[in-house]
């Protein structure tokens, strides 16, 4: 269960070795991980051994944490993991799942004097386990868009919610707020920063720019779907200026999606304030800033975050054997949705422009998790607006399925998929839906959906292109990664 405390993790903390890594903390309702996954790529191209810590895992638990981007093994996990469980044992603290997982990942950290960690928050931030961490070991903390989610737990509006997410400020540290959807939030986020004594510090918004042939290279091939010469989207040129690049930073982002523009900002405004501000300069490792300085936009260039916006290559398996183009997205609530469906829009105005596309087939493989209050319908919305296309016949369906229970947490369930198609229903017609059992066995529904979605095939057929999206949960994610490793392992 989801227990919001801190007594009984700073309880057990002090029968462990303390902890005393220099940590970067990020709280958000959506970004979190991107955020995290950027500034590793950064600091470990910059030549820093680095921790990080990301939840939900995806596939196995030991992929919460990585250390230099590599899930920790197996054996230092158990091994971990066997210590804190012994402690929690011999002093009865009866820590959570969650909070056992992050003090097992804590210990990792600081058994292997890692030079940095950068730690996503569970959920909230005030009372989230990952707020146990000293004051002394805080860097800086940092707080993505903040939107509606988890309302139950976290408060029914905004600003209660980003009222509990800045509840991760430290005393005498920075805090850096991301750029916001809603202008309630900074009034919010300022009062709670300011009583903590920390410093407020507003994101340097990064800007796209036009691609350069002489700083980014030659311009990559045409976008396409085809499996058979799949070409990804070109990534996004962007300059940043600021008092750490004063002369303008022009890097490309290769994170899909006009919004990693804007967590980009907050990642680049994060380096900088650990580049110039004092609490933080003195305590990075010697040379930080000429590393960073001289390493950033490869590291930028480097990031990968699997099941953002993630294109890959499966084989379905039947009934005729065939492979498709999918797109992975964790749209488990109604702004990123949102996030899905512009992108998805994006992507039809490429394909719009090239003259040798007439059809695009687009079939959403969904799932979602019951998190009262939210409902189907709240997240499934954004995805059903109309695409604006010239010349491009879109041709939609949408499967409902459920997912594998997640590891560890029992108390985490699929929305029955009768009650997604429900809501599928209002926008798309019977004809291109298709329904997973809402009881019985959850194994195989993915495969199944995935045999439904690509029934219908291109072969022979000129001026047709076809992209499966597999979202919504992130445990549906997990399904499917695991699926696509078992295909790869086995790939006959």
């Amino acid at each position: 269960m989801i227990k919001l405390s801190l007594e009984r993790i700073r309880l057990l903390a002090s029968y462990l070795p303390p902890y005393s890594r220099p940590t970067v903390h990020i709280a958000g309702t959506n970004g979190k991980g991107s955020v995290t996954c950027m500034l590793s790529s950064i600091f470990l191209t910059s030549g820093l051994t680095v921790g990080r810590f990301n939840s939900p895992h995806l596939v196995s638990v030991q992929d919460s944490i990585l250390i230099n981007e590599q899930s920790v093994s197996l054996e230092e996990y158990n091994l971990s993991r066997a210590a804190v469980e012994s402690a929690d044992q011999d002093h009865g603290t009866e820590v959570t799942s969650f909070e056992m997982l992050t003090l097992v990942a804590l210990q990792i950290f600081e058994k292997l004097r890692v030079d940095v960690v950068v730690i996503e928050v569970g959920m909230g931030g005030r009372l989230d386990a990952t707020n146990c961490i000293p004051d002394e070991s805080i860097l800086l903390s940092a707080l993505t868009t903040v939107d509606l989610d988890h309302q139950s737990f976290l408060g029914n509006t905004v600003e209660l919610i980003a009222k509990e997410k800045a509840g991760i400020a430290r005393k005498n540290r920075p805090f850096v707020l991301g750029i916001q959807k809603y202008a309630t939030v900074e009034n919010v986020v300022r009062f709670v920063v300011e009583e903590a004594g920390a410093h407020f510090i507003a994101t340097h918004s990064a800007q796209r720019r036009a691609w350069d042939d002489i700083i980014d290279g030659p311009l990559p091939p045409r976008f396409s779907l085809n499996v058979e010469s799949f070409r990804p989207p070109p990534a996004q040129p962007i300059t940043f200026t600021s008092l750490a690049f004063p002369d303008g930073l022009s890097a490309l982002l290769c994170l899909n999606g006009s919004h990693q523009v804007e967590n980009l900002s907050l990642v680049l405004t994060v380096v900088s304030t650990l580049m110039t501000h004092p609490s933080c300069a003195s305590r990075m490792p010697s040379g930080f800033s000429e590393r960073v300085s001289e390493n950033i936009k490869t590291g930028i260039r480097n990031a990968t975050w699997r099941g953002r916006l993630s294109f890959h290559r499966l084989t379905v398996p039947s009934p005729n054997p065939r492979a498709i183009t999918v797109l992975v997205d964790g749209a488990h609530n109604r702004a990123s949705s949102e996030t899905l469906a512009s992108y998805v829009s994006h992507l039809v105005t490429m394909l719009d422009g090239n003259p040798k596309v007439r059809i695009l087939r687009l079939t959403y493989i969904f799932a979602l998790s019951h998190s009262p209050p939210k409902m189907p319908k709240d997240t499934l919305f954004p995805l059903f607006a109309s695409q604006n296309s010239k010349q491009l016949s879109i041709q939609t369906k949408f499967a409902a399925v459920r997912f594998t229970s997640p590891e560890g947490m029992p108390w985490v369930n699929s929305v029955p998929p009768s009650e997604i198609a429900a809501a599928v229903r209002e926008s798309l017609s019977g004809e291109g839906l298709w329904v997973a059992s809402d009881e019985g066995e959850i194994q195989g529904q993915l495969e199944r959906a995935l045999e439904w979605a690509t029934a219908e095939g291109t072969e022979g057929e000129d001026g047709v292109q076809e992209l499966v999206i597999v979202a919504g949960s992130l445990y549906l994610v997990a399904d499917f990664y695991r699926l696509l490793a078992k295909q790869e392992a086995n790939p006959s």
